[in-house]
C-alpha cells in the first residue's frame, strides 16, 4: 500500500484502523486511502452500501475499506476522463 498523502510505500497490505503512515503520520484506514474513494460521487464513495463518513482523512470503521493500489485519489482520474470526453465532444474542426 502507498500512502496517498505523501506517496510513500507503507509496507502494509491491509492496514488496521489505528495504523498510520511511517513517514507522514496520516491515517491509513481512511476514505482518502481507499480504492472506492471518488470525490464528487454520493458520499464520495463508489461503494453504495458504505455508511456515510464525514471526515474522509481520519481513520474510520468502514467495513468496505480496501487499500488503494495507486498513489493518486480517484478525483484526478475522474477529471482526466471528463476532460478527454469534453475535448472529444467539442474538438475544433479544421
Amino acid at each position: 500500500m502507498i500512502c496517498r498523502a505523501c506517496n510513500t510505500p507503507t509496507g502494509l497490505d491491509r492496514p488496521g484502523r489505528r495504523d498510520t503512515c511511517p513517514r507522514c503520520g496520516a491515517d491509513l484506514h481512511a476514505c482518502v486511502q481507499c480504492r472506492f474513494y471518488a470525490p464528487g460521487l454520493y458520499n464520495d464513495c463508489r461503494e453504495p452500501r458504505a455508511e456515510r463518513v464525514l471526515d474522509k482523512d481520519r481513520a474510520n470503521f468502514c467495513d468496505w475499506f480496501e487499500p488503494a493500489t495507486d498513489s493518486t485519489p480517484g478525483e484526478e482520474d475522474v477529471k482526466t476522463k471528463v476532460k478527454a470526453q469534453l475535448d472529444a465532444l467539442f474538438r475544433k474542426k479544421k
